[in-house]
């Protein structure tokens, strides 16, 4: 009985947590929709972003304890990202406007860091987190780059994200404008280290509340 729960409870989790996770991040690839303060909400979401990557991902990774789980865990948020972005289509933005977080490349980091340390925890936090951080800033902005003429396509199209009122009369410089990589890998390489720690807090918190 114990196995089967354990098992109903795994798959039930994992589907939450990336679900909701996705939810939390659906608007997080839109920081072109904020065209007069792109590089500051592309750095206050890259954090965000690595939030929710971290937690889950290292959740689902140390729950099932097989490398390869946080990458998959990446993939169903990807998926899950995609179709929420259907909606910009039907509005009749085009393809290539269209931008999605890059989630992949940083989970299959996370999958290395816990298989080269031979399943080893701490090495996950501490290596896992600090690439996760680093790399998840760097995958964005390749993706954002690719966008083209993002700033007549902006403003050829209404904002969904941002209400008229808060639409600046004039381009504004934001504090982060300089290097929105260096700051979102920055702070993400400090704060992913805590964002994996709960990760495999929730883990613990999950076996506790079956075993009951």
């Amino acid at each position: 009985l114990m196995v089967w729960l354990r098992r109903c409870t795994h798959y039930l989790f994992i589907v939450v947590v990336a679900v909701n996770s996705t939810l939390l991040t659906i608007n997080a690839g839109d920081y072109i929709f904020y065209t007069d303060w792109a590089w500051t909400s592309f750095t206050v979401f890259s954090i965000s972003q690595t939030l929710m990557l971290a937690v889950g991902a290292t959740y689902y990774l140390t729950f099932t304890g097989v490398p390869g789980t946080a990458t998959y865990y990446g993939l169903i948020m990807t998926v899950y990202t995609w179709v929420a972005k259907g909606a910009w289509f039907a509005l009749g933005y085009p393809y290539d406007f269209i931008v999605t977080p890059i989630w992949l490349p940083s989970a299959m980091l996370l999958d290395l860091a816990y298989w080269a340390t031979k399943r080893n925890k701490h090495s996950l936090i501490l290596f896992g987190g600090v690439l996760v951080g680093m790399s998840l800033p760097l995958f964005n902005m390749v993706s954002l780059i690719t966008v083209a003429d993002p700033l007549e396509t902006a403003f050829k199209y209404p904002r969904p994200t941002l209400p008229p009122y808060m639409t600046p009369i004039e381009p504004q410089v934001g504090k982060f404008y300089n290097s929105p990589v260096a700051l979102g890998a920055g702070a993400g390489a400090v704060l992913s280290v805590t964002f994996t720690a709960l990760g495999c807090k929730l883990n613990t918190w999950t076996y506790r509340w079956m075993a009951a």
